[in-house]
């Protein structure tokens, strides 16, 4: 059974950066999709940001809220996903979840579904 396990998080000043990943032992997320979600104090976990890999090439997208300073990336050689989340802010305070779909597609910055969940890892954005 596939399991996804985030690293990454920490306690960051306004204006740092972090650099969360996703990744899955013993499995290729190659042909899956993969979204990274945010749960902040009292409220709804919300969809940050997408990606999806095909042949004809990758499929990338974001939240408004995140655009500009958060990127999501895949290395492949290390079977894992990368969230740079930069120019931080307090309300980014949150649980960061990585999610992984099965169907290899993304609607917009979110996954139709997530087959699989992380347990997630804390970011604290504090002075």
């Amino acid at each position: 059974q596939l399991q996804l396990v985030e690293s990454g998080g920490g306690l960051v000043q306004p204006g740092g950066s972090l650099r969360l990943s996703c990744a899955a032992p013993g499995f290729t997320l190659d042909h899956y999709a993969i979204g990274w979600f945010r749960q902040a104090p009292g409220k709804e976990r919300e969809g940050v940001s997408c990606i999806s890999s095909s042949e004809t090439g990758t499929y990338i997208a974001y939240a408004h809220s995140v655009k500009g300073r958060f990127t999501i990336s895949r290395d492949n050689a290390k079977n894992t996903v990368y969230l740079q989340i930069n120019s931080l802010k307090p309300e980014d305070t949150a649980v960061y979840y990585c999610g992984a779909d099965e169907s290899g597609y993304c609607s917009g910055y979110e996954l139709p579904e997530v087959d699989y969940w992380g347990q997630g890892t804390q970011v604290t954005v504090s002075s």
